[in-house]
């Protein structure tokens, strides 16, 4: 199943990354948004064609979404607040509109009456708005982008030759749980209990390996390290 902000990667030559930004399960659609895209718009699309691109391998769901912002407001100045508050002022209806907001001749519409009502260009808006989607949908996307050097969202890693932890009791050389494995596990755990009443830990590594590991095809962590980094990320 697929959640709102998840972001599908389609290789080819050239790799397209589409995040869905709203999901109608009873009506069977979504609305995605391509990273990466000076100038996208969100596209309506069949929910479960996405979910058979994901199952059959055309696409795959990255564990870590590579454009969403991830900071702490307490070490930002002022000034970067103000410009985030400025921007939050002028878009926040519209983003709340949905799926209006999605279409392109509502969209319009409501545009039009932003515009009106605080006075600013039609670039500007969409500048905010392709912020907005591109950065994971929350009001901190709008921070400036300077604001926003770094590595977050990369991906770091580990050397390829030498397996950590202990010995796997078969013997066999195993993979490593680096830091972006470790994000996967957290991410499948995640998506574990936002569709699930109940957890089951069995379920859920059967859940991930289906979701990011192709189920059996690609190199994947065994049950024995999602079990031990699980309960150390619990505790």
């Amino acid at each position: 199943m697929l959640l709102r902000n998840d972001v599908l990667a389609y290789p080819g030559e050239r790799l397209r990354t589409l995040r869905i930004l709203w999901i109608d399960a009873a009506q069977g659609l979504a609305y995605t948004y391509e990273l990466g895209l000076a100038h996208a718009l969100p596209c309506r699309a069949a929910l479960g064609l996405l979910v058979a691109d994901v199952q059959q391998r055309r696409a795959r769901l990255l564990p870590r979404d590579p454009a969403q912002v991830a900071v702490d407001p307490a070490t930002l100045p002022a000034k970067h607040l103000a410009v985030r508050a400025a921007a939050w002022t002028i878009i926040a209806a519209l983003t709340s509109a949905e799926p209006a907001i999605y279409e392109a001749r509502m969209r319009s519409r409501l545009i039009a009456a932003c515009r009106a009502e605080y006075g600013v260009s039609h670039p500007t808006v969409y500048r905010y708005l392709r912020r907005y989607w591109e950065r994971g949908q929350h009001p901190d996307a709008l921070l400036p982008d300077y604001a926003n050097s770094g590595a977050a969202g990369k991906t770091r890693r580990a050397n390829a030759n030498v397996k950590r932890g202990r010995p796997s009791k078969s013997g066999a050389a195993g993979m490593n749980a680096d830091d972006a494995v470790r994000d996967t596990m957290r991410a499948a755990v995640q998506r574990y209990t936002a569709t699930h009443a109940q957890f089951s830990r069995r379920a859920a590594y059967r859940q991930m390996i289906d979701d990011y590991f192709g189920a059996g095809k690609h190199p994947a962590p065994s049950y024995g390290q999602f079990s031990y980094w699980l309960d150390r990320d619990a505790g």
